[in-house]
């Protein structure tokens, strides 16, 4: 789902002739990220159960929302 924003992202942020450079480093970046996540899944998995990958997920989806809810109001983006 949010593939195509980042990747709209990385396109309008990259210098022109550095923008397969950024690409690579993002997909590059993005694999290890699913690597890592994949390897914690899979051993919560195997030595809780199948409900604490889940569980473990929704922490870490709570974490998410609490850092975008307490960030300072000088990190958001400027509209114009």
């Amino acid at each position: 789902m949010t593939q195509g924003l980042l990747s709209s992202m990385v396109a309008d942020t990259a210098p022109a002739d550095l923008r397969g450079t950024a690409f690579g480093f993002f997909n590059l970046l993005s694999g290890v990220a699913l690597l890592f996540a994949s390897a914690l899944a899979g051993w919560l998995w195997d030595h809780y159960g199948p409900a604490y990958t889940f569980y473990g997920s929704a922490a870490l989806c709570g974490l998410a929302l609490l850092s975008l809810v307490i960030r300072p109001k000088s990190s958001l983006p400027s509209r114009g």
